[in-house]
């Protein structure tokens, strides 16, 4: 099988639409002799007579007739391909930062739809603590941050406010133990009103260890040896909110805040749409 010259079929293309060789060859960059001569090794490849001579005007024979049509066709293939797959207009990278008591089941449904969309944009996911994230993001570290909190800074904007829980081990018995067993990591932004919320009720309460991890912490609650607070929705299937009947107070609910992003470009804006979304629809 033999293979046509997408150079030389643009340059007889160039020939019927300039009207002659000479402004062809000027369109193609070439000198006449080369596009004349790509004419013929056209010809001679094909077997056919692709122009003829009419007077002094050069026109197209039947064969040269159908070949205009297929060899647009092709050029405009291998233009729209060679486009497609060296446009580097979109390439970029967004620095994301997201707690990680969000991550799932929201990252994960976001950076798929985001990635479907601009397949050519590196997404860098963060994963720390909520005051950490906004320490970054004021320094200009991070271009768009997902927050738990429970106010609302100057730029940001509330996604969703999402009830705090007392989660435990699956059928786990810890949240029944006097005094009441809790574990939290030692930055979590949840610790603070938890035991706050408990000091208020009136019920006694140990911190068993200030673990430097979540899930750190999160081991120790599936061994149903500790209870601890996480949002609702956002919890390890082999955890649950636990259903205390009153036994334990309302922690209220946490707001899901979202900043940035820091520079305007259409995919970081549409990522920060994209993870909006996701949070709504859990």
């Amino acid at each position: 099988m033999r293979n046509l010259d997408l150079t030389s079929l643009r340059s007889f293309v160039a020939v019927v639409e300039s009207g002659g060789v000479t402004r062809a060859a000027q369109a193609v960059n070439k000198s006449q002799s080369a596009v004349s001569m790509q004419l013929k090794r056209l010809e001679d490849l094909l077997g056919v007579a692709l122009h003829e001579r009419r007077g002094r005007q050069l026109v197209l024979t039947e064969a040269g007739d159908q070949l205009l049509v297929d060899a647009k066709r092709m050029l405009a293939i291998n233009d729209d391909v060679f486009a497609r797959m060296t446009d580097h207009a979109f390439e970029g990278e967004i620095l994301l930062g997201v707690p990680s008591d969000i991550i799932h089941p929201i990252v994960p449904v976001a950076l798929k739809r985001f990635h479907a969309e601009f397949s050519s944009i590196k997404v860098q996911l963060i994963s720390s603590y909520t005051r950490v994230l906004k320490d970054k993001f004021k320094k200009g570290e991070i271009d768009l941050i997902l927050t738990t909190e429970t106010n609302l800074d100057v730029g940001g904007e509330t996604l969703k406010q999402t009830a705090l829980r007392w989660v435990g081990a699956r059928h786990g018995k810890a949240w029944c133990v006097e005094p009441l067993p809790y574990v939290a990591s030692r930055y979590c932004i949840f610790k603070n009103p938890s035991l706050q919320a408990l000091k208020t009720a009136g019920i006694n309460f140990e911190v068993l260890s200030h673990v430097d991890s979540d899930r750190a912490a999160e081991a120790i609650v599936t061994a149903d040896i500790a209870v601890t607070a996480m949002l609702e929705g956002h919890h390890p299937e082999h955890l649950e909110c636990i259903a205390t009947k009153g036994k334990l107070p309302d922690l209220g609910a946490q707001k899901i805040n979202i900043y940035g992003p820091l520079h305007e470009s259409d995919y970081a804006q549409r990522l920060k749409d994209i993870l909006g979304n996701a949070v709504r629809d859990i």
